[in-house]
């Protein structure tokens, strides 16, 4: 048999076995009913294997086929390029670190649990919220964790969430709630301002809410105004509030925290961790201090304590999965959690620090609104809402989008997100300079011109 270097047991497959008493490899997989079986080998690759230096030459080709584009991405929906200083992937890459997985003797990783402990604690101060898990995998699974939170604690059914918070999320949301009996309830945003509509909300909150849903900002990129009113009609009907926030636009404006709200969640994607083709994002989940809420919380929290020496040390206090508890009795499936992109968040937050962080804001806020500025100085192009943004902003133009999509990508630009024909939805941060940005609208200029002068 081929002799794999990195796979060195191959050798023994017979050895192995007959040691767990099985005849052959299909024996082994006899549970899979044969009419779903392939039969034949995977068409991958080139059909055999390859050395190390064929495999790196194969990726060279791949890599040449990238193009390199003239200006960062102007596509965000929640994932947005941002600087990543240097420090956080040299730390991060510390074998300790890199390669740890969730420890089954947890205590006996001081290390990682303090790394953990230190990314709750900054992430706590940001939300000013009191009680961090040590992560969920993305913003998605996060506000799906939040909605089936609500509803082991209040057992009702119907779950509101606005139509101008993220798609993406809400399809994440959709898939986890499936079996579950819980219903989403949509909520209308006004087509002037972008915010959520309160009269809508109003008529929709019936008693039978578990949750009202608001993401700060929303998908559009826009300030939602009237949160207080919206955990208000939450309170009033005995439901949870869930805001999910942006952690980078907690420069500018009031942290969840300082409005009451039950559960916060957001993504770490923005404080410290690179764009990877969508991933690896990070979730994060507070709570308030509130033993209701706490004891329902999905994931794993880490805590600080003594042992019998008096000396300080650092625990598992909350750990909710089936591996730990009975099984029908966990909370969440959640297992390893996102450890190494929590810490790089964790380093992000150290380095930057509360005025960096404010700063870092504000750059974002003034960038984005000198793009919005651009672009609407072009004629018959205008801003789709009226409700001041951050980072993100919704573009109407008087042609359709695919057509400046197609002549951007033709000067190697990447555009906004489509959001219908005429409209789309573009992101500009701290990485966006004068240049690009007056790249981005002079492209744009051209390709609305040629289509009125064809």
């Amino acid at each position: 048999m081929y002799k794999h270097p990195w796979l060195p047991n191959l050798g023994l497959v017979n050895e192995m076995l007959k040691e767990i008493g099985v005849a052959n490899i299909d024996e082994l997989f006899n549970d899979i009913p044969a009419e779903i079986k392939l039969n034949r080998l995977l068409n991958i690759g080139r059909g055999k294997p390859l050395s190390e230096y064929e495999i790196e030459e194969e990726i060279k080709e791949k890599v040449k086929k990238n193009i390199e584009l003239s200006a960062p991405p102007f596509i965000g929906a929640g994932v947005c390029p941002h600087y990543i200083p240097s420090a956080i992937k040299f730390i991060i890459s510390r074998s300790e670190f890199y390669t740890s997985y969730t420890p089954y003797q947890p205590e006996i990783s001081q290390g990682l649990l303090q790394a953990l402990f230190e990314y709750q604690s900054l992430v706590a101060e940001l939300l000013e919220m009191e009680v961090v898990n040590a992560s969920m995998y993305d913003w998605g699974s996060a506000l799906a964790e939040a909605v089936l939170m609500a509803n082991r604690i209040n057992g009702k059914k119907t779950v509101l969430v606005p139509e101008n918070s993220n798609p993406f999320h809400k399809e994440v949301l959709k898939t986890w709630i499936q079996g579950k009996g819980i219903r989403i309830k949509e909520v209308k945003y006004n087509k002037n301002t972008g915010e959520i509509d309160l009269e809508d909300l109003e008529r929709k909150a019936d008693d039978d809410i578990t949750a009202i849903y608001l993401q700060q900002p929303n998908f559009f990129g826009i300030f939602e105004s009237n949160i207080e009113h919206v955990i208000d009609i939450a309170k009033h009907k005995k439901a949870l509030s869930i805001v999910g926030v942006n952690p980078l636009s907690l420069g500018l404006i009031k942290p969840p925290g300082r409005y009451d709200v039950d559960i916060a969640i957001g993504d770490g994607q923005e404080l410290g961790l690179p764009l990877n083709f969508g991933g690896p994002l990070m979730g994060i989940f507070a709570v308030k201090w509130d033993m209701t809420l706490i004891r329902q919380m999905p994931g794993r929290i880490v805590g600080i304590t003594k042992d019998n020496n008096g000396n300080m040390g650092f625990t598992l206090i909350l750990q909710t999965r089936e591996q730990f508890i009975k099984r029908e009795k966990a909370t969440s499936n959640i297992t390893t959690n996102e450890a190494l992109m929590a810490i790089a968040n964790a380093i992000y937050l150290s380095l930057l620090g509360k005025e960096g962080i404010k700063e870092l804001a504000e750059e974002i806020y003034f960038r984005s609104h000198y793009a919005s500025k651009k672009l609407t100085e072009i004629k018959d192009v205008s801003n789709a809402f009226s409700s001041d943004f951050f980072e993100e902003f919704v573009i109407k133009f008087p042609v359709n989008y695919d057509i400046i999509s197609r002549k951007l990508k033709e000067k190697r630009l990447q555009g906004g997100l489509r959001l219908s024909d005429k409209t789309a939805l573009f992101c500009v941060t701290e990485i966006h300079d004068k240049k690009s940005i007056d790249l981005l609208a002079s492209t744009i200029e051209e390709a609305i011109k040629n289509v009125e002068t064809s």
